[in-house]
């Protein structure tokens, strides 16, 4: 199928967000010109602030807001250090270049702007987010991990340097690197007719030499864990742009679901942002109840997992039947299975039995 043009709807985000850093700017000058103590307000990240939006099936911020003041001096530090993250930022936009998070970090000494560790540096940038409304991704900010892509589909960069140019996906065996240039590349043709979402490399690997990608027609994305707020937002555009239905291959334990219900509903931590949750995506396993299904090796619960198992019932994400029901399957039985235990009947039978079987009863 043929995307749906998206060249004006990235230049358009990429100038929203030079326009939005640019106000910030100038509201800070203003009121300093005025001779004002400068501040800004921002939405409330604390939990009691954060709540989970049944119609738009996410987690989002409420209506409490916070303001930071040079007034007080407690703030003039995270304040001075979110004006410099702002500027920071501008000057990656406007000279198309990117940064990593742990660049951040770095890039302040050099300004005599210190943060204490990374972890003030990246609460800092995730600040600036609320202020502005924008992720960071926006800003040319983004995380040291990787995830990959593999399937038919066309993109043409937009990125300095390489604008214009275009690769097909399946150009590389080991997939493409979900990076910046990707991220914010246009997608141009798509022939596949969905996307699999895999937590595992062993399986993604795998997926590519068992050719999953024709015989199932799909965009294959291996998000190596618990997917990078990219990808997640690669995915959503994939699924919002594209209209390609998205189905969750994970670990059969806690953790693998959890990992689906955040590409699904997305997480309280990113509250304030709402492009990287995709609603209509499917979780299609591993389920608890596969484990016995299919007879795949499996370990015992241990203690970790069934305490996240009990928070997962308290979690509106989880209120749905399939995934009640598996959180209680996996209390009674107390065991949990790896995709890669699929191997037990030969490298290929995940793609030969399981997927068919798995994308039929969901279709």
């Amino acid at each position: 199928m043929a995307a749906k043009p998206s060249r004006s709807s990235i230049r358009r985000r990429q100038e929203k967000t030079i326009r939005t850093l640019k106000t910030f700017g100038r509201e800070v000058y203003g009121q300093i010109q005025k001779q004002q103590f400068p501040s800004t307000k921002m939405p409330s990240r604390s939990t009691a602030n954060i709540r989970y939006d049944e119609k738009l099936r996410q987690y989002v911020l409420g209506e409490k807001t916070v303001r930071r003041t040079s007034r007080n001096i407690r703030h003039i530090r995270p304040f001075t250090q979110l004006v410099w993250t702002a500027d920071f930022a501008y000057g990656l936009k406007s000279s198309g270049k990117t940064s990593t998070l742990r660049d951040v970090f770095y890039s302040a000494q050099a300004f005599d702007v210190n943060f204490a560790d990374q972890q003030e540096s990246d609460n800092i940038i995730t600040d600036l987010e609320t202020v502005l409304a924008m992720a960071r991704e926006d800003m040319n900010i983004f995380p040291e991990e990787r995830s990959e892509i593999f399937g038919d589909l066309t993109i043409e960069y937009t990125v300095p340097g390489y604008e214009g140019r275009r690769i097909n996906l399946t150009m590389h065996p080991d997939g493409v690197a979900v990076g910046p240039a990707l991220t914010t590349a246009e997608f141009v043709e798509a022939k596949a007719d969905k996307v699999i979402v895999i937590e595992k490399g062993a399986m993604f690997t795998r997926f590519i030499e068992e050719q999953a990608y024709r015989k199932f027609n799909a965009i294959l994305v291996h998000t190596a864990g618990q997917p990078p707020r990219a990808t997640r937002h690669l995915v959503q555009r994939l699924n919002n742009e594209l209209g390609l239905p998205v189905y969750v291959f994970c670990d059969g334990d806690p953790w693998g679901m959890s990992i689906a219900t955040t590409i699904i509903c997305g997480s309280a931590n990113a509250a304030h942002l709402k492009e990287l949750a995709t609603q209509d995506a499917r979780w299609m396993g591993l389920y608890s109840t596969d484990i016995q299904k299919y007879k795949l090796p499996s370990e015992k619960l241990q203690n970790v997992d069934i305490k996240r198992l009990l928070d997962m019932q308290k979690d509106p994400r989880c209120a749905g039947e399939l995934w009640s029901s598996q959180i209680e399957h996996f209390l009674k039985n107390r065991v949990k299975c790896e995709l890669e235990a699929f191997s037990r009947y030969g490298l290929d039978y995940v793609v030969k039995k399981y997927l068919p079987e798995k994308l039929r009863a969901l279709a």
